[in-house]
């Protein structure tokens, strides 16, 4: 009989409950309100995400990443896994809570890569991290990775969302370097984003990793040179 699932943390507020919760040694689930956005067991899609993306740029000199959301860390793990000891990695997280569980019950399944010496975490909305990147003078990123639990769909505006809306993209294709790659994490494909990837100076490849069971979708992009 599989063991039941214990909240080992809760997090109430407003606008949101957020949830930790574990089953025997390695098995966590991270959720909001009741809906699970994580699972320990699950985790091929970010894994591909972050190891595709930053391989790409890992044999430049001293590349720079920004991962948009570190869940549970696997994203983050993987990228660490394939770039090289001089490169920077910010993550940018809204919730503390979510940092804390990966410094502490979490940290094992990633060998605590949030502690990384080339890991920078930033509490903020990774849409703000990426508009402030694309002003003048500010220091681009080689590789930018969006790992949310709700990727680019029909529901997305296809204008003004934050992280998938065409001027997002533009935005994010300002705060690349030249030839930088662009990923994203999303439940199933959807022809109107990558639409707006096209129009928005990206070539893109996507991918389903894994064989059978749920395969989420993976969007590798590289930003059109000059």
């Amino acid at each position: 009989m599989a063991l039941p699932w214990q909240t080992i943390d809760r997090i109430d507020r407003e606008e949101n409950v957020l949830e930790l919760r574990k089953r025997g040694e390695r098995d966590f689930l991270l959720l909001v309100n009741g809906r699970v956005l994580m699972n320990s067991s699950a985790s091929r899609s970010e894994v591909a995400l972050g190891e595709q993306a930053c391989r790409l740029v890992a044999g430049r000199p001293k590349p720079r990443a920004l991962i948009g959301g570190l869940g549970m860390g696997f994203t983050l793990r993987a990228a660490l896994d394939v770039l090289p000891f001089d490169a920077q990695v910010v993550v940018a997280e809204l919730d503390p809570a979510v940092v804390t569980w990966c410094r502490g019950p979490l940290a094992d399944l990633t060998q605590c890569a949030v502690n990384d010496p080339r890991v920078a975490v930033e509490t903020d909305d990774v849409a703000a991290v990426i508009i402030a990147a694309s002003r003048k003078g500010a220091e681009r990123y080689d590789a930018i990775v969006i790992d949310l639990y709700v990727g680019p769909s029909a529901d997305s505006d296809p204008h003004f969302d934050p992280y998938y809306g065409s001027h997002a993209l533009q935005t994010t294709a300002r705060a690349l370097t030249p030839g930088g790659i662009f990923a994203i994490w999303g439940e199933n494909p959807d022809t109107s984003f990558e639409k707006r990837l096209t129009a928005a100076g990206f070539a893109f490849e996507r991918l389903r990793p894994g064989r059978g069971g749920l395969r989420h979708v993976v969007y590798v992009a590289s930003k059109r040179r000059p």
